[in-house]
């Protein structure tokens, strides 16, 4: 009976704790236990089976999705959101709004924030941004070329200094093409002092918030001049290209796809964004499907917000590549 006498203590110090709302402090008083006794005693009770833990995820939210992302893309985090239609508009919002909240709880003081600027979840973020008071970034470092066609270049350096402002941040902007015309005429626009200043903090970035592409560019891309010709891009998807980030392409296996265009991109690459502490990649979308993907697997993104949708998609690709796998 001694065991049992035990367990029913334990029981009744467990109901007092999390049931009644009491402090350890009145437990002990009110049971004549030592404080040290009554934690040992919630500890056990856990240990026994006493206490179970049940958490039940709130509607609109699926925590089964983000563990099923982080367990196979091997993930330091998944967000997945809800959205009400498999549509590019609506999920870029949902998107943007989850994206701001994670910034806005987890920016660190001193952040250094790189941001790939042509991508419009990533503006739809920084529209759902409220400008911090407390923790403030240091630098807000724009990791893709921004110059192109004049009636949206504007976008690139918009979206760098709203963020900045919006963070307490300096802006770092990147005033180049994103895509030279040849090598040669990107190693013209290196020898700019500002860009080089820009480029040297890729190495220190502490947060990268990247969008992943399509081989198929964007409206907002097409239109800014920050691409390859059609013929560039078949010869891409031809090598095996089905994404990219900021321009650095990879295949479905998250293999970089190298080839002279590569040459040709100011813009932080995938070996250095390798090396960045936390990668955040925002990216939703039928279309993108493959892309993102891909994106998972270059080991390059430590945490990725996508929609409902988008992820049951990736889950259930998953599932049957892994079911061919067994079954070869």
């Amino acid at each position: 009976m001694g065991r049992l006498n035990e367990l029913r203590l334990m029981s009744r110090v467990a109901q007092m704790y999390y049931i009644e709302g009491k402090r350890q402090a009145e437990i002990a008083e009110h049971l004549r236990l030592s404080q040290a006794t009554v934690s040992r005693m919630l500890k056990r009770a856990e240990a026994e089976g006493i206490v179970r833990t049940t958490i039940i995820p709130p509607v609109g939210t699926y925590a089964e999705l983000e563990s099923a992302l982080r367990d196979r893309f091997n993930l330091a985090e998944a967000v997945v959101v809800d959205c009400s239609e498999d549509r590019d508009g609506a999920i870029m919002s949902r998107i943007g709004e989850a994206a701001a909240h994670l910034l806005e709880v987890t920016l660190s003081q001193g952040e250094i924030i790189g941001v790939s600027s042509w991508s419009q979840t990533i503006f739809r973020m920084v529209e759902n941004i409220h400008p911090q008071k407390s923790a403030q970034a240091k630098y807000v470092v724009q990791t893709l070329g921004g110059m192109g066609d004049p009636s949206v270049q504007t976008h690139a350096t918009q979206l760098t200094t709203r963020l900045a402002r919006l963070a307490g941040a300096e802006p770092k902007l990147l005033p180049v093409q994103g895509v030279t015309s040849s090598r040669e005429a990107k190693l013209l626009m290196l020898a700019d002092p500002f860009v080089r200043e820009t480029m040297e903090l890729f190495g220190s970035i502490t947060l990268a918030i990247v969008g992943i592409g399509a081989v198929e560019p964007s409206e907002l891309l097409a239109r800014s001049g920050n691409i390859f010709s059609a013929r560039e891009l078949a010869d891409l998807a031809d090598a095996g290209a089905v994404g990219d980030i900021s321009l650095r392409f990879f295949d479905k296996e998250g293999k970089p796809v190298k080839t002279p265009l590569d040459e040709r991109v100011i813009g932080i690459n995938l070996e250095e964004l390798a090396k960045v502490d936390r990668v955040v990649a925002l990216a939703g979308g039928q279309k993108k499907t493959d892309a993102i993907a891909g994106a998972l697997r270059t080991g390059v993104i430590d945490m990725l917000i996508t929609d409902r949708f988008t992820a049951e998609r990736l889950t259930a690709s998953e599932s049957s590549a892994d079911a061919r796998t067994f079954a070869d």
